[in-house]
Order: structure tokens, then C-alpha cells, then sequence
């Protein structure tokens, strides 16, 4: 998992278009009719999620489909999980202050 990766989820606008494709494959125009964005700030959108690997696209005709790959969001909850894990046991040590 990379920090682009992290850095793209975390804008409310692509954890938008994240949800939304979480539920069925979308084209530009249903993400438009749902976010209430332009077509061109959504396509800016796809494009950073397809570059950090969270969303594939599927031409069919004159339209483009894009689907969420479920597998980066498990490796996003993963290390979470791995992070929560170790700071369980984190709460029992305390670095000496010098």
C-alpha cells in the first residue's frame, strides 16, 4: 500500500465516487447524476483512482465503466488492522524519557 494510495482516498469527493462503485459498476454519467459534479472533475477523479490502483475501467461502446477492486480496499484494511493491533499492545510499554 502506498501513501498516493492513502492520499487519494482521502478526499471526500473520491470516497464518494468509492462508495457509489462499492454498490455496481458506474459510467461518467451516472457518477455526474449522483455527486452533482462535472463530468470533467469526475474524470480528473477516476483518473488519480485508477493511477493508485482503486478503480479499473471497462470501455463498452461510447462509454466507459469503472469498477472498485475490493482487493485495495483490503489491503487499506489491512494494515489498519495491523496498525490497531499493535497498538493494543503498545498500551502496555512506555519508551523512558532520557
Amino acid at each position: 500500500m502506498t501513501d498516493e494510495l492513502l492520499r487519494a482516498l482521502a478526499d471526500p469527493m473520491r470516497t464518494r465516487i468509492v462508495e457509489l462503485l462499492a454498490g455496481e459498476q458506474l459510467c461518467v454519467c451516472h457518477l455526474v447524476a449522483e455527486t452533482g459534479a462535472t463530468s470533467s472533475n469526475l474524470s480528473n477523479h477516476l483518473r488519480l483512482l485508477r493511477s493508485v490502483g482503486a478503480v479499473e475501467a471497462e470501455p463498452a461502446g461510447r462509454y466507459t465503466y469503472y469498477r472498485l477492486r475490493p482487493e485495495v480496499l483490503d489491503a487499506v484494511s489491512a494494515h489498519y488492522a495491523a496498525l490497531a493491533s499493535r497498538s493494543r499492545l503498545a498500551s502496555a510499554v512506555k519508551r523512558p524519557c532520557a
